[in-house]
C-alpha cells in the first residue's frame, strides 16, 4: 500500500506543478512579458559574437516564441475567468477584428485550433530546423526546406476549407492583447477590497481628486470607471463608438472567395513551396533570376488576381473591404518588400549595397553599432532560407 501510494502521489505531481506554473505566469504576468521582451531582444544581438551563434540564438528565439504561446493561452483563459466569474469588476476589453475572428474559430472548430498550433509551431522553429540540417550538407537541407513549406501550405490549405473558402488571416491564432497590469491590478484590487471599509464610504480624498480611483456601488459591487481628462475626451468618446465591424458576426469579417479569388488565394498559399521547389533545382547558382522572377510573379499575380475579385464581387470594390481585409492585404503589401533580401535580387544588388553601406558606418559613433549588426545578420541572409521567409 505504502509503494502504490508513493507512485500515485508521483502521478499527481505534474498536473500540480502545471497548475502552479499557471497560476504564477497570471499573478505575475507584467515581468513575465518584460522577460520575454529581453530574451527575444538578446537573440537579435547573438548572431555572429561566438562559433555557432546562430544555433544558439534561434534556439533561445524558438523556445521563447513556444512558451509565449503557452502563455497566450494561460492570460487568455485567466482574463476571460475574471470576466465572466461571479463578482466580476473587470471592465470586459473589445478585442481586435483579427482576434474576434481567429477567436471563433478556435472555439468553434477543434480541427481548425489543432492545425492552426501545428502551423505556428512550424514556422517558429523552421529556421532551427534548416540549421540543423544544413550541418548534414546542402541535400539534406534543401529537402528539409521543401518539407516545411509543403506542410505550411497544407496546414493552410485545411484551414481554406475549414473557414468555408475565406482567406488566411496572419497569424492563424488570436495574438495576446491582454494587458498584462490588468490581471495583477484585479487581483490587488480585490484584496485591498476586503481590507477596506464598507463600500457605501469614500474617503476625502477620492472626492478632491475624483480621477484618482473608480467608484464602487454599493448595491451591486460593480464599478464606474473614473472620468477622462478634458484634453483626451474626443479620444475617448471615439474609443466608444461602434462601426459597422463590431457588430457583425466574426464570420462576416472576412468574405468568402470564390473562382479567381479561391485561385488566388490557393496560389499564395502554394507559392513558398513553388519557390522552394525552384531553388532547390537551381541551388548550384545562387545568382539566377529564374527562382526568383517565379515566386514574385506567383505572389504578386496572386495579389492582383485577389484585388480583381473583390472589385467585382464586393459592394463598393476595395472600398467595401471590411477592416479586417484590408488589414490582411497591408500585411501582405509590406511581405513583398522581403523579395529585396532573397534569391538572385539579393545576391545582384541589395548584398553589394548593405556591404557598401556597413563599409561607410565602420569607425563612426553609434553608427558603427548598425554596421556591426548589419554585419552580423549578412551571414544569416547568406546561408538559410527561413531567415527571409514571410509565410
Amino acid at each position: 500500500m505504502k509503494a502504490g501510494d508513493g507512485l500515485s502521489d508521483v502521478l499527481r505531481q505534474p498536473p500540480k506543478w502545471v497548475h502552479m506554473y499557471g497560476d504564477f505566469i497570471t499573478k505575475n504576468a507584467s515581468a513575465v512579458s518584460q522577460i520575454e521582451s529581453a530574451l527575444r531582444s538578446l537573440t537579435y544581438i547573438i548572431p555572429g559574437r561566438f562559433r555557432d551563434a546562430e544555433i544558439a540564438s534561434e534556439s533561445v528565439h524558438s523556445g521563447v516564441q513556444l512558451l509565449s504561446l503557452y502563455h497566450d493561452s494561460l492570460l487568455s483563459r485567466a482574463m476571460a475567468t475574471r470576466q465572466s466569474g461571479p463578482g466580476s469588476r473587470a471592465p470586459p476589453q473589445q478585442p481586435t477584428l483579427h482576434n474576434r475572428y481567429t477567436r471563433f474559430w478556435t472555439r468553434t472548430s477543434s480541427t481548425y485550433k489543432r492545425i492552426a498550433l501545428l502551423l505556428q509551431i512550424v514556422q517558429y522553429t523552421e529556421l532551427l530546423w534548416e540549421m540543423a540540417a544544413k550541418r548534414k550538407g546542402e541535400k539534406v537541407r534543401w529537402r528539409v526546406i521543401v518539407l516545411l513549406e509543403g506542410i505550411k501550405a497544407l496546414c493552410r490549405l485545411l484551414l481554406l476549407r475549414l473557414t468555408n473558402s475565406r482567406p488566411l488571416v496572419s497569424p492563424p491564432l488570436p495574438q495576446r492583447e491582454v494587458d498584462p497590469s490588468t490581471l495583477e491590478e484585479s487581483d490587488s484590487s480585490s484584496d485591498f477590497t476586503h481590507e477596506t471599509s464598507a463600500p457605501d464610504t469614500a474617503s476625502p480624498d477620492s472626492f478632491a481628486n475624483p480621477e484618482s480611483q473608480t467608484w464602487t456601488m454599493p448595491r451591486t459591487g460593480l464599478s464606474l470607471p473614473s472620468l477622462p481628462e478634458s484634453s483626451d475626451l474626443s479620444s475617448y468618446l471615439l474609443s466608444k463608438v461602434l462601426t459597422a465591424d463590431d457588430i457583425k458576426p466574426p464570420k462576416a469579417l472576412l468574405h468568402r472567395v470564390t473562382g479567381q479569388g479561391q485561385l488566388a488565394e490557393v496560389l499564395y498559399i502554394l507559392r513558398p513551396v513553388i519557390y522552394a521547389l525552384a531553388m532547390q533545382r537551381w541551388s548550384g547558382d545562387k545568382k539566377s533570376w529564374r527562382p526568383w522572377l517565379l515566386g514574385v510573379a506567383i505572389e504578386y499575380g496572386s495579389r492582383q488576381l485577389a484585388k480583381k475579385d473583390f472589385q467585382e464581387r464586393v459592394a463598393g470594390g476595395l472600398r467595401g473591404l471590411t477592416g479586417l481585409e484590408r488589414e490582411e492585404l497591408r500585411k501582405r503589401g509590406w511581405a513583398l518588400g522581403w523579395w529585396l533580401m532573397r534569391g538572385a535580387f539579393y545576391e545582384n544588388i541589395t548584398k553589394s549595397w548593405l556591404s557598401s553601406v556597413t563599409t561607410k558606418l565602420r569607425n563612426k559613433p553609434l553608427l558603427d553599432l548598425v554596421g556591426g549588426v548589419l554585419d552580423d545578420y549578412e551571414y544569416l541572409w547568406d546561408n538559410y532560407y527561413f531567415s527571409t521567409a514571410t509565410l
